[in-house]
Protein backbone atom coordinates (compact mmCIF):
# COMPACT_ATOMS: atom_id res chain seq x y z
CA UNK A 1 0.00 0.00 0.00
CA UNK A 2 1.70 3.35 -1.62
CA UNK A 3 0.13 5.43 1.45
CA UNK A 4 1.67 3.10 4.61
CA UNK A 5 -2.10 3.66 5.81
CA UNK A 6 -1.33 0.12 7.54
CA UNK A 7 0.34 2.16 10.62
CA UNK A 8 -2.93 3.54 11.43
CA UNK A 9 -4.61 -0.05 11.15
CA UNK A 10 -2.14 -1.40 13.56
CA UNK A 11 -3.12 1.28 16.32
CA UNK A 12 -7.08 0.59 15.54
CA UNK A 13 -7.47 3.45 13.17
CA UNK A 14 -9.37 1.85 10.45
CA UNK A 15 -12.70 3.99 9.33
CA UNK A 16 -14.66 1.64 11.94
CA UNK A 17 -18.17 3.23 12.75
CA UNK A 18 -17.74 5.46 9.76
CA UNK A 19 -19.40 5.51 6.52
CA UNK A 20 -18.61 6.91 3.27
CA UNK A 21 -21.09 7.12 0.79
CA UNK A 22 -20.60 6.97 -2.83
CA UNK A 23 -22.78 8.37 -5.35
CA UNK A 24 -23.51 6.69 -8.46
CA UNK A 25 -25.44 5.66 -11.71
CA UNK A 26 -26.77 1.77 -11.65
CA UNK A 27 -24.58 0.55 -9.12
CA UNK A 28 -23.40 -3.18 -9.55
CA UNK A 29 -25.50 -6.05 -9.19
CA UNK A 30 -21.93 -8.29 -9.00
CA UNK A 31 -20.35 -5.47 -6.73
CA UNK A 32 -20.33 -8.13 -3.57
CA UNK A 33 -18.40 -10.94 -5.67
CA UNK A 34 -16.19 -8.46 -7.34
CA UNK A 35 -14.87 -6.70 -3.71
CA UNK A 36 -14.74 -10.59 -2.35
CA UNK A 37 -12.03 -11.40 -4.71
CA UNK A 38 -10.46 -8.00 -4.53
CA UNK A 39 -9.80 -8.61 -0.58
CA UNK A 40 -8.93 -12.41 -0.78
CA UNK A 41 -6.17 -10.90 -3.64
CA UNK A 42 -4.91 -8.26 -1.33
CA UNK A 43 -5.63 -9.33 2.34
CA UNK A 44 -8.27 -6.94 3.00
CA UNK A 45 -10.99 -7.87 5.87
CA UNK A 46 -14.12 -8.65 4.22
CA UNK A 47 -15.81 -4.95 3.08
CA UNK A 48 -18.93 -3.71 4.91
CA UNK A 49 -21.39 -2.75 1.72
CA UNK A 50 -25.02 -1.77 1.95
CA UNK A 51 -26.37 -0.72 -1.58
CA UNK A 52 -29.65 1.69 -1.39
CA UNK A 53 -31.41 2.92 -4.24
CA UNK A 54 -33.04 5.78 -2.75
CA UNK A 55 -35.05 6.72 -5.99
CA UNK A 56 -36.07 3.39 -6.86
CA UNK A 57 -34.84 0.08 -8.41
CA UNK A 58 -31.79 0.55 -10.76
CA UNK A 59 -32.58 -0.97 -14.18
CA UNK A 60 -30.57 -3.42 -15.52
CA UNK A 61 -27.73 -3.06 -18.58
CA UNK A 62 -29.60 -4.75 -20.92
CA UNK A 63 -33.09 -3.44 -20.06
CA UNK A 64 -34.42 -1.30 -23.12
CA UNK A 65 -33.96 2.71 -23.27
CA UNK A 66 -30.67 2.15 -21.26
CA UNK A 67 -27.33 2.80 -22.51
CA UNK A 68 -25.47 -0.37 -22.30
CA UNK A 69 -21.87 1.11 -23.01
CA UNK A 70 -22.72 3.64 -20.00
CA UNK A 71 -24.26 1.08 -17.69
CA UNK A 72 -21.22 -1.20 -17.62
CA UNK A 73 -18.65 1.68 -17.61
CA UNK A 74 -21.03 2.42 -13.99
CA UNK A 75 -20.53 -0.43 -12.86
CA UNK A 76 -16.71 -0.37 -13.43
CA UNK A 77 -17.03 3.21 -12.14
CA UNK A 78 -18.72 1.71 -8.51
CA UNK A 79 -16.16 -1.42 -8.39
CA UNK A 80 -13.36 1.27 -8.36
CA UNK A 81 -14.96 3.84 -5.91
CA UNK A 82 -15.37 0.86 -3.61
CA UNK A 83 -12.31 -0.95 -3.64
CA UNK A 84 -10.04 2.35 -3.69
CA UNK A 85 -12.03 3.74 -0.72
CA UNK A 86 -12.12 -0.20 0.89
CA UNK A 87 -8.31 -0.02 0.55
CA UNK A 88 -7.41 2.82 2.46
CA UNK A 89 -10.60 2.62 5.15
CA UNK A 90 -10.98 -1.32 5.36
CA UNK A 91 -13.10 -0.77 8.49
CA UNK A 92 -15.38 1.46 7.21
CA UNK A 93 -19.09 1.06 5.97
CA UNK A 94 -19.60 1.65 1.83
CA UNK A 95 -22.92 2.96 1.03
CA UNK A 96 -23.52 2.89 -2.78
CA UNK A 97 -26.06 4.92 -3.27
CA UNK A 98 -27.44 4.48 -6.76
CA UNK A 99 -29.90 6.68 -9.44
CA UNK A 100 -32.25 4.49 -11.67
CA UNK A 101 -31.02 7.11 -14.41
CA UNK A 102 -27.52 7.24 -16.32
CA UNK A 103 -25.42 10.79 -15.04
CA UNK A 104 -23.96 12.31 -18.42
CA UNK A 105 -22.92 15.43 -19.66
CA UNK A 106 -25.01 18.68 -18.69
CA UNK A 107 -27.81 18.34 -16.19
CA UNK A 108 -28.80 14.83 -17.50
CA UNK A 109 -28.83 13.00 -13.88
CA UNK A 110 -27.62 15.29 -11.90
CA UNK A 111 -30.83 16.29 -10.02
CA UNK A 112 -31.47 12.60 -9.32
CA UNK A 113 -27.71 12.91 -8.16
CA UNK A 114 -28.49 15.45 -5.37
CA UNK A 115 -31.55 13.74 -4.54
CA UNK A 116 -29.41 10.55 -3.64
CA UNK A 117 -27.11 12.98 -1.47
CA UNK A 118 -30.02 14.71 0.40
CA UNK A 119 -31.12 11.23 1.40
CA UNK A 120 -27.66 10.41 2.79
CA UNK A 121 -28.35 13.65 4.46
CA UNK A 122 -31.95 13.28 5.98
CA UNK A 123 -31.12 9.71 6.93
CA UNK A 124 -27.64 10.68 9.06
CA UNK A 125 -26.31 7.56 6.99
CA UNK A 126 -22.61 9.44 5.69
CA UNK A 127 -20.28 11.40 7.39
CA UNK A 128 -18.10 11.29 3.76
CA UNK A 129 -19.69 11.38 0.28
CA UNK A 130 -17.54 10.51 -2.81
CA UNK A 131 -18.66 11.95 -5.98
CA UNK A 132 -16.26 10.61 -9.09
CA UNK A 133 -18.30 12.34 -11.82
CA UNK A 134 -18.36 15.85 -13.35
CA UNK A 135 -19.42 17.54 -15.98
CA UNK A 136 -17.75 21.14 -17.57
CA UNK A 137 -19.89 24.35 -15.97
CA UNK A 138 -20.26 25.34 -19.50
CA UNK A 139 -22.14 21.92 -19.93
CA UNK A 140 -25.26 23.74 -17.88
CA UNK A 141 -28.14 25.19 -20.21
CA UNK A 142 -28.76 27.46 -17.63
CA UNK A 143 -25.55 28.39 -15.48
CA UNK A 144 -28.21 29.05 -12.27
CA UNK A 145 -29.48 25.29 -11.79
CA UNK A 146 -25.30 24.79 -11.05
CA UNK A 147 -26.12 26.95 -7.81
CA UNK A 148 -29.55 25.59 -7.18
CA UNK A 149 -28.47 22.07 -7.47
CA UNK A 150 -25.78 22.60 -5.06
CA UNK A 151 -28.36 23.94 -2.36
CA UNK A 152 -27.62 19.69 -1.91
CA UNK A 153 -23.73 20.66 -0.44
CA UNK A 154 -24.85 23.21 2.19
CA UNK A 155 -27.77 21.06 3.26
CA UNK A 156 -24.97 17.92 3.71
CA UNK A 157 -22.19 20.71 5.37
CA UNK A 158 -24.63 21.62 7.37
CA UNK A 159 -25.14 18.12 8.71
CA UNK A 160 -21.23 17.94 8.97
CA UNK A 161 -20.76 15.87 6.17
CA UNK A 162 -17.56 16.37 4.26
CA UNK A 163 -17.80 15.79 0.10
CA UNK A 164 -15.02 15.08 -2.36
CA UNK A 165 -15.40 14.95 -5.69
CA UNK A 166 -12.64 13.89 -9.17
CA UNK A 167 -11.35 16.95 -10.70
CA UNK A 168 -11.64 15.11 -13.84
CA UNK A 169 -9.60 13.87 -16.64
CA UNK A 170 -9.59 16.02 -19.38
CA UNK A 171 -6.46 18.32 -18.46
CA UNK A 172 -7.43 22.09 -18.71
CA UNK A 173 -10.63 21.24 -20.52
CA UNK A 174 -13.65 19.00 -20.58
CA UNK A 175 -16.06 17.08 -22.56
CA UNK A 176 -18.98 18.81 -24.86
CA UNK A 177 -22.24 18.20 -23.99
CA UNK A 178 -23.66 16.65 -27.07
CA UNK A 179 -20.32 15.31 -28.14
CA UNK A 180 -18.77 14.06 -25.34
CA UNK A 181 -15.96 12.22 -26.91
CA UNK A 182 -15.13 16.03 -28.22
CA UNK A 183 -13.79 18.57 -25.66
CA UNK A 184 -13.25 22.49 -25.20
CA UNK A 185 -10.88 24.32 -27.04
CA UNK A 186 -10.50 26.13 -23.80
CA UNK A 187 -10.09 25.99 -20.27
CA UNK A 188 -12.75 24.45 -18.34
CA UNK A 189 -13.51 22.89 -15.22
CA UNK A 190 -15.82 20.67 -13.83
CA UNK A 191 -19.00 20.66 -11.25
CA UNK A 192 -19.29 19.31 -8.71
CA UNK A 193 -15.53 19.67 -7.89
CA UNK A 194 -15.60 23.40 -8.81
CA UNK A 195 -18.23 23.82 -6.23
CA UNK A 196 -16.17 25.30 -2.85
CA UNK A 197 -18.49 23.26 -0.37
CA UNK A 198 -16.38 20.18 -2.25
CA UNK A 199 -13.47 19.31 -1.80
CA UNK A 200 -11.82 18.62 -5.12
CA UNK A 201 -8.93 15.94 -5.60
CA UNK A 202 -6.81 15.25 -8.95
CA UNK A 203 -4.57 12.57 -10.18
CA UNK A 204 -0.79 12.27 -9.55
CA UNK A 205 1.52 9.33 -10.43
CA UNK A 206 3.01 7.95 -7.03
CA UNK A 207 6.48 6.11 -7.79
CA UNK A 208 6.92 4.23 -5.10
CA UNK A 209 8.36 0.43 -4.15
CA UNK A 210 6.47 -2.46 -2.73
CA UNK A 211 6.76 -1.36 0.98
CA UNK A 212 5.50 2.08 -0.08
CA UNK A 213 9.07 4.24 -0.01
CA UNK A 214 9.47 6.40 -2.72
CA UNK A 215 11.73 5.86 -5.65
CA UNK A 216 11.17 9.15 -7.43
CA UNK A 217 9.18 12.02 -6.86
CA UNK A 218 5.54 12.01 -7.34
CA UNK A 219 4.40 13.33 -10.71
CA UNK A 220 1.38 14.82 -12.10
CA UNK A 221 -0.82 12.31 -14.14
CA UNK A 222 -0.86 13.94 -17.48
CA UNK A 223 -4.96 13.96 -17.72
CA UNK A 224 -5.78 15.48 -14.34
CA UNK A 225 -8.37 17.79 -14.50
CA UNK A 226 -7.48 21.44 -13.22
CA UNK A 227 -8.64 25.07 -13.79
CA UNK A 228 -10.32 28.18 -12.76
CA UNK A 229 -13.93 28.43 -12.31
CA UNK A 230 -16.39 30.58 -14.22
CA UNK A 231 -18.96 29.59 -11.59
CA UNK A 232 -17.57 30.44 -8.44
CA UNK A 233 -15.70 33.17 -7.16
CA UNK A 234 -11.94 32.51 -5.41
CA UNK A 235 -13.21 31.59 -1.77
CA UNK A 236 -11.78 33.30 1.12
CA UNK A 237 -9.65 30.34 2.23
CA UNK A 238 -8.07 30.19 -1.37
CA UNK A 239 -7.32 33.64 -2.01
CA UNK A 240 -3.51 33.77 -0.96
CA UNK A 241 -2.82 30.54 -3.00
CA UNK A 242 -4.47 30.95 -6.05
CA UNK A 243 -2.33 32.63 -8.19
CA UNK A 244 0.51 29.52 -7.12
CA UNK A 245 1.29 31.20 -3.73
CA UNK A 246 4.09 33.03 -5.51
CA UNK A 247 5.22 36.86 -4.02
CA UNK A 248 7.65 37.81 -6.87
CA UNK A 249 5.28 38.86 -9.34
CA UNK A 250 6.15 36.32 -11.64
CA UNK A 251 3.21 34.69 -13.94
CA UNK A 252 2.56 31.18 -12.61
CA UNK A 253 -0.10 28.68 -14.36
CA UNK A 254 -1.44 31.83 -16.31
CA UNK A 255 -2.19 33.88 -13.29
CA UNK A 256 -0.01 36.63 -11.80
CA UNK A 257 1.02 37.36 -8.57
CA UNK A 258 -1.16 40.74 -8.18
CA UNK A 259 -3.97 38.77 -9.40
CA UNK A 260 -4.30 39.86 -13.19
CA UNK A 261 -5.18 37.34 -16.19
CA UNK A 262 -2.49 36.07 -18.07
CA UNK A 263 -2.67 33.35 -20.86
CA UNK A 264 -6.32 32.96 -20.48
CA UNK A 265 -6.61 32.19 -16.49
CA UNK A 266 -9.53 33.04 -14.47
CA UNK A 267 -8.43 35.94 -12.24
CA UNK A 268 -11.12 35.33 -10.00
CA UNK A 269 -12.32 32.15 -9.89
CA UNK A 270 -11.64 29.03 -7.85
CA UNK A 271 -8.89 26.90 -7.96
CA UNK A 272 -9.05 23.12 -8.69
CA UNK A 273 -8.29 21.21 -7.21
CA UNK A 274 -7.42 21.27 -3.95
CA UNK A 275 -5.18 18.20 -3.53
CA UNK A 276 -4.34 15.06 -5.06
CA UNK A 277 -4.22 11.43 -4.90
CA UNK A 278 -2.74 8.65 -7.01
CA UNK A 279 -4.52 8.29 -9.85
CA UNK A 280 -3.45 5.95 -12.72
CA UNK A 281 -6.65 5.02 -13.59
CA UNK A 282 -7.78 8.77 -13.31
CA UNK A 283 -9.24 11.54 -10.67
CA UNK A 284 -12.35 9.30 -9.76
CA UNK A 285 -9.70 6.71 -8.24
CA UNK A 286 -8.33 9.97 -6.60
CA UNK A 287 -11.36 11.32 -5.22
CA UNK A 288 -12.38 7.96 -3.43
CA UNK A 289 -9.15 6.94 -1.60
CA UNK A 290 -9.12 10.66 -0.46
CA UNK A 291 -12.52 9.89 0.63
CA UNK A 292 -11.37 6.85 2.48
CA UNK A 293 -8.29 9.07 4.10
CA UNK A 294 -11.02 11.35 5.34
CA UNK A 295 -12.73 8.48 6.84
CA UNK A 296 -9.54 7.64 8.82
CA UNK A 297 -9.72 11.18 9.66
CA UNK A 298 -13.50 10.93 10.71
CA UNK A 299 -12.58 8.06 13.19
CA UNK A 300 -9.59 9.55 14.92
CA UNK A 301 -11.30 12.72 15.85
CA UNK A 302 -14.55 11.10 16.92
CA UNK A 303 -16.90 12.79 14.86
CA UNK A 304 -17.71 14.19 11.71
CA UNK A 305 -15.66 17.04 10.07
CA UNK A 306 -17.63 18.98 7.65
CA UNK A 307 -16.55 21.06 5.32
CA UNK A 308 -12.72 20.46 5.26
CA UNK A 309 -11.45 23.14 2.76
CA UNK A 310 -10.65 25.95 5.09
CA UNK A 311 -8.43 23.47 7.05
CA UNK A 312 -6.90 21.87 4.30
CA UNK A 313 -5.49 25.27 3.44
CA UNK A 314 -4.19 25.96 6.89
CA UNK A 315 -2.77 22.63 7.13
CA UNK A 316 -1.14 23.12 3.47
CA UNK A 317 1.20 26.07 5.03
CA UNK A 318 3.01 23.63 6.88
CA UNK A 319 3.88 20.89 4.30
CA UNK A 320 5.40 17.87 5.21
CA UNK A 321 4.48 18.29 8.81
CA UNK A 322 0.87 18.51 8.33
CA UNK A 323 1.62 15.35 5.93
CA UNK A 324 1.55 17.17 2.60
CA UNK A 325 3.94 15.73 0.25
CA UNK A 326 4.22 18.34 -2.89
CA UNK A 327 4.40 17.67 -6.57
CA UNK A 328 6.54 19.77 -8.56
CA UNK A 329 7.01 17.91 -11.64
CA UNK A 330 4.58 17.30 -14.56
CA UNK A 331 1.48 19.42 -17.02
CA UNK A 332 -2.08 18.64 -17.97
CA UNK A 333 -2.10 19.85 -21.46
CA UNK A 334 -4.49 18.40 -23.05
CA UNK A 335 -6.72 18.17 -26.34
CA UNK A 336 -4.74 21.81 -27.70
CA UNK A 337 -5.46 23.28 -24.77
CA UNK A 338 -2.62 24.59 -22.58
CA UNK A 339 -2.54 23.32 -19.20
CA UNK A 340 -0.70 24.04 -16.07
CA UNK A 341 2.21 23.04 -14.61
CA UNK A 342 2.73 21.60 -11.53
CA UNK A 343 5.45 23.61 -8.62
CA UNK A 344 6.64 24.31 -5.63
CA UNK A 345 3.94 24.65 -3.31
CA UNK A 346 0.12 25.33 -4.09
CA UNK A 347 -0.47 25.46 -7.96
CA UNK A 348 -3.08 25.10 -9.71
CA UNK A 349 -1.98 21.66 -11.06
CA UNK A 350 -1.80 19.68 -8.41
CA UNK A 351 -3.14 21.98 -5.60
CA UNK A 352 -1.26 21.57 -2.17
CA UNK A 353 0.02 17.88 -3.80
CA UNK A 354 -0.65 14.50 -1.99
CA UNK A 355 -0.28 13.41 1.17
CA UNK A 356 1.43 11.04 3.71
CA UNK A 357 -1.19 9.30 5.17
CA UNK A 358 -0.44 8.81 8.54
CA UNK A 359 0.83 12.59 9.32
CA UNK A 360 -2.30 13.84 7.09
CA UNK A 361 -4.56 11.88 9.05
CA UNK A 362 -3.64 13.05 12.49
CA UNK A 363 -3.45 16.74 11.38
CA UNK A 364 -6.72 16.56 9.58
CA UNK A 365 -8.10 15.17 13.02
CA UNK A 366 -6.58 17.70 14.92
CA UNK A 367 -4.70 15.73 17.34
CA UNK A 368 -1.67 17.46 15.96
CA UNK A 369 -3.22 20.93 16.91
Amino acid sequence: MPYKAAELWQRGITGKGVTVGVLVSYGDPRLADFIAQYDEAYGLPPADIVNLEPLGKAPSCTDPGVNTANCLAWQQETRTDVAMIHSLAPGARIAVTAIPVDETQGETGMPEMMRALDFLTEHGIADVVSMSFGTPEQNFSDPRSIHRLGRAFSRAGRAGVTLVASSGDHGPTGPLRDSPDRTYDRRVVAWPASDPRVTAVGAVQLHVDRDGNRTAPDTLWPRSGAGHSSAFARPWWQRSVADGGTADGRAVDGRAADGRTVDGGEADGRSIPDITMQGSRGSSQSAALFAGVVALAVQQHGGRLGDINPLLYRLGRHGAAAGITDVTEGRNDYGGVPGFAAGTGFDTASGWGTVDVPSFVRALAGSDR
